[in-house]
């Protein structure tokens, strides 16, 4: 595990490229009109708020030195990244479907990733000003009202003086409640909900897009995740640690084997996350 003192450098660079991301979706939101949608190799959307916010998070941790493994980068082939010891997994626009959608859940995810498991992680929601963090065995937080800002330069102590811990006692409810992906459901996702009826009755279905889904589960405000559609690792390292130091976890479904980072292929089995 990399030293304290280069935590407290990394956190705030780590916070603020997410809070600077944050800034740029938020002015491309504001005006649909130039969204400058077009479809990439694998037929998933991208917009210019993907592209700003992905040059804004490389431009901010470039000073780290640190290699950045970025959905909306160049690919990074496996020969190249295999040996990293430390690297950042971004996703500068998690849920562009939803962006596009104009439904608000959209996330900026930045995973500090070390011999491939991350042990310090930020998911940023810009719409509602909610920042997420995790550092592995430390604990996971919630800091409210970090509006986006393009200067972002938030310190290491300014960060810790604002976070609350997870889950959050207040987020406390009597129903299960079961998230699912606004956009992405199967008939599998369906049957695996028929399945938990027979334990639950009566579950509340919870509609979140992107990695939201797993702060939520940190906050407690739901208590299970399935999904049942190919995501990548970008997608869910940062979520994954957040809900994990919540005293969550994340299992590849149906095999229950722990979810693996810097794969060859950056694809995800399907999971089930549970608080």
């Amino acid at each position: 595990m990399i030293e304290q003192s280069i935590r407290e450098y990394l956190l705030p660079e780590q916070f603020n490229a997410a809070v600077r991301a944050g800034a740029a979706i938020m002015k491309i939101y504001k005006n649909s009109d130039d969204y400058d949608i077009s479809l990439k190799s694998d037929h998933t959307p991208i917009t210019i708020a993907d592209r700003l916010a992905h040059n804004t998070i490389k431009e901010s941790l470039g000073r780290t030195r640190i290699p950045i493994l970025s959905e909306e980068g160049r690919e990074m082939l496996y020969d190249e990244r295999r040996n990293w010891e430390l690297f950042w997994l971004v996703d500068p626009l998690d849920g562009t479907v939803e962006f596009i959608k104009g439904n608000n859940e959209f996330t900026v995810n930045i995973a500090l990733m070390e011999n491939n498991i991350c042990i310090s992680a930020v998911v940023y929601v810009p719409y509602h000003h909610k920042m997420y963090i995790a550092e592995r065995g430390h604990g996971a937080w919630l800091i409210c009202d970090v509006a986006p800002d393009d200067e972002a330069a938030y310190t290491y102590e300014q960060i810790h003086t604002a976070m609350q811990p997870l889950p959050l006692k207040e987020a406390e409810h009597s129903r299960f409640r079961v998230a699912v992906s606004r956009s992405h459901q199967t008939p599998e996702t369906h049957e695996h909900i028929e399945k938990l009826r027979n334990d639950h009755p009566d579950l509340e279905i919870i509609e979140q897009g992107s990695s939201y889904k797993f702060c939520l589960l940190a906050e407690g405000a739901v208590d299970y995740y399935i999904r049942t559609t190919t995501t990548s690792e970008w997608d869910t390292a940062a979520g994954e640690l957040i809900l994990c130091e919540a005293g969550g976890s994340t299992r590849a479904y149906p095999t229950d084997a722990p979810l693996s980072y810097n794969k060859e292929v950056l694809d995800n089995p399907w999971f089930v996350a549970r608080r």
